[in-house]
């Protein structure tokens, strides 16, 4: 599918989003960037959503949060790779607490759980991860953890209830031909999954955490 925003456009703007962020190496951290997204002539209350994830080419979060909701395999292995986990016995106990699911949505980026537990994690937490649009990815035991991780570190767009969107694109530290490929097969991605393609996108931006957003359409 063609895009409507050049490669070069791209380029361009993701060094001016650069040199006008306050972090780098000499401030200790490395701002994430977002791809912003305004959509048009959709009704989120009535069409049907979607949501889906896209490989970058390069790890956009590489240093990405993740806590596992494991069986005791699961738990051994988030151990033994520096991972935070989590054991039923845990949720059991930490679920008590209705508010607790929202400080989990808050502390970690992402979270991914045993396949045997998909259906009592939302029992035993309610629907705080869900509402945050943070529900755990599925986990067997025939997939590297290490590897899950790697690949949900990439890119995934959910649409809500609102006409606008925020995807993790990548970091101020990267190389900008590679934020720039991010950006380009997060857009592709997008406009793939919208039913008028282009004529749903009303805008574009890319912006930093911190910095002003960027319109590229």
């Amino acid at each position: 599918m063609n895009s409507k925003v050049s490669f070069e456009t791209l380029y361009e703007t993701v060094g001016m989003v650069k040199r006008n962020s306050p972090s780098g190496p000499e401030h200790g951290f490395h701002e994430n960037v977002e791809l912003q997204i305004g959509l048009k002539n959709y009704n989120p209350q009535i069409q049907k959503r979607f949501k889906g994830s896209v490989l970058l080419q390069n790890i956009a979060r590489p240093q990405l949060k993740v806590c596992v909701f494991g069986n005791q395999r699961h738990c051994d292995e988030a151990r033994s790779i520096g991972v935070d986990f989590l054991d039923v016995e845990d949720l059991k106990i930490l679920g008590c607490d209705k508010k607790y699911a929202k400080r989990l949505a808050k502390e970690y980026d992402e979270f991914l759980v045993s396949e045997s537990l998909t259906k009592i994690v939302p029992r035993l937490l309610g629907p705080g991860l869900t509402n945050a649009g943070k529900f755990p990815t599925p986990l067997t035991h025939q997939e590297s953890m290490r590897s899950k991780i790697d690949v949900i570190s990439t890119s995934s767009l959910q649409m809500k209830k609102i006409l606008c969107l925020n995807v993790t694109v990548g970091h101020v530290g990267m190389e900008n031909e590679a934020l720039t490929q991010n950006i380009n097969l997060s857009i592709r991605f997008l406009v793939s999954l919208l039913k008028e393609n282009w004529r749903n996108v009303r805008s574009l931006h890319i912006k930093t955490a911190m910095g002003q957003p960027q319109r590229i359409y």
